[in-house]
């Protein structure tokens, strides 16, 4: 295998070949780290490359697959992991300075999933430091670049793992997700990321930013590979305190190509208040796409869903300065500029800031509890607008200067608040030939009629299996 051949290799279908022995994950893998090699340079997609273990796993599959020894459609298949989910025996740096020689003793529930399920694990990605942004412009490990267009931004803070996905350097990736750090880079990169719902991915080992807003899910290119990695790591942890004991349904059997009798809820204000005009124009034929497959759409109002943004971000800070507390008092010149910045100023929230902004959450998620009554799913723009230039913190759009941070977090931040399901699905591209993301949201805990959702659209409109050229 070429490593050129990756490029339009998928898990379902690598997983295939595998199994039938057409293919050798050794092949396979040895394609993967070639490609890293050729590529990463210009990329900085990845802080390790973990070439050696591997190729150790490589063998180890294609052994135990030979024996019939199938241990399922992970078995072989070469991923990776945002260096926030610790690996035993490697280091795991959280894009930062101050973990810069962290090497755990033991790996995160999700990484020893992954690994039980037979995947090969071909390095850890690069990230927003400590994973508090939407740029992946790292100062310790390197500006991560967006595959499709070098020079942007691949979004954040999970923008390693988006652009290693999109790229070809691996068949999927975990991410993590706080104020949308799995759907903000999978739309700007043109690939799947589903933020599953609160405690149904254990978050044992994933250092954290924020532990009420915290989620760890699947970077995929297709939906069918999302619901794949998010069946392998998904269940109950005992000691995850956040962890449900929800038995998660076989998540490719509710994989299904029509919406019939399927309620979707499109936002009549605020997700369409402030967005680039290409964004919109694509997200609205991707509900007429929807119709089309049998979905009835109508359009609903969700009462105070216009402070989700700052709210979000009280919480999302302030939890994180309570985390980095000590670092900053002993080590503040070891944080790159903005990350310090904003964490430095969180120290000065105060406690009434705090219980004030988890009332108005409550005030959101009931909100959206009672428009869960209506529907089964809100479809949305996953992001306002496109992939942005790095280093470019603020953009026009409609006749106003806004922050590439706000904006960019704006939508994806509601379900974070609220712990329910949500994934980014791509839905076209810009004439600069940026991608789009179409962001599907449900109830807590209905992971698999929002994979139904975005697969069914994925199947019709075809856009998950255009590549980025030139790469």
């Amino acid at each position: 295998m070429s490593p050129d051949d990756l490029r339009s290799l998928t898990i379902t279908g690598a997983g295939r070949l595998l199994r039938a022995r057409k293919l050798s994950s050794m092949e396979l893998t040895r394609a993967c780290l070639d490609r890293i090699q050729q590529l990463d340079g210009t990329l900085k997609a990845f802080i390790t490359v973990t070439a050696d273990l591997a190729l150790a796993q490589a063998r180890r599959a294609d052994r135990e697959i030979a024996k019939r020894a199938y241990r399922g459609p992970l078995h072989g298949i070469p991923v990776t992991l945002k260096d926030i989910y610790c690996t035993r025996g490697i280091r795991t740096t959280a894009g930062s300075r101050i973990l810069g020689d962290f090497v755990p003793s033991a790996d995160a529930t999700a990484t020893a999933r992954l690994a039980e399920a037979g995947a090969v694990l071909v390095g850890k990605t690069n990230l927003h430091e400590f994973a508090a942004g939407v740029t992946s412009d790292n100062p310790h490990f390197g500006t991560c670049q967006n595959p499709w267009k070098l020079g942007y931004i691949p979004g954040g803070s999970s923008g390693g793992s988006a652009a290693a996905v999109a790229a070809g350097l691996g068949l999927a990736s975990l991410g993590s997700d706080t104020g949308g750090s799995i759907r903000i880079p999978a739309s700007f990169c043109g690939i799947v990321g589903h933020k599953p719902t609160y405690g149904l991915v254990p978050r044992t080992g994933i250092l954290p930013e924020s532990w009420s807003l915290d989620h760890g899910g699947p970077m995929t290119r297709t939906v069918a590979d999302a619901a794949v990695v998010l069946q392998a790591i998904a269940g109950h942890d005992a000691r995850d305190p956040s962890s449900a004991r929800v038995r998660l349904p076989r998540l490719q059997r509710a994989l299904r190509p029509d919406l019939e009798g399927v309620r979707v809820g499109v936002p009549s204000h605020y997700y369409f208040d402030v967005i680039d005009p290409e964004v919109e124009r694509l997200v609205r034929a991707a509900i007429d796409e929807l119709r089309k497959l049998g979905a009835s759409v109508v359009e609903v109002k969700i009462p105070g869903v216009e402070a989700a943004l700052d709210t979000c971000f009280v919480v999302a800070w302030a939890e994180a300065a309570h985390y980095h507390r000590e670092w900053l008092l002993t080590r503040p010149q070891d944080y790159g500029a903005d990350v310090g910045g904003l964490l430095k100023g969180a120290l000065l929230y105060l406690a009434t800031d705090y219980l004030q902004a988890q009332r108005v959450r409550a005030r959101i998620r009931h909100s959206l509890s009672e428009v869960f009554r209506r529907v089964d799913v809100l479809v949305s723009p996953a992001t306002p607008l496109p992939a942005t230039p790095i280093g470019r913190l603020e953009v026009p759009l409609k006749s106003r200067t806004v922050s590439v941070l706000d904006v960019g977090a704006r939508l994806t931040c509601v379900a974070n608040l609220t712990g329910e399901p949500a994934c980014s699905v791509p839905c076209g591209f810009t004439r600069a030939g940026l991608p789009v993301g179409l962001m599907v949201h449900g109830r807590a805990f209905a992971d698999a009629k929002v994979l139904r959702v975005a697969y069914a659209y994925e199947q019709a409109s075809g856009w998950t299996a255009r590549l980025p050229g030139g790469l």
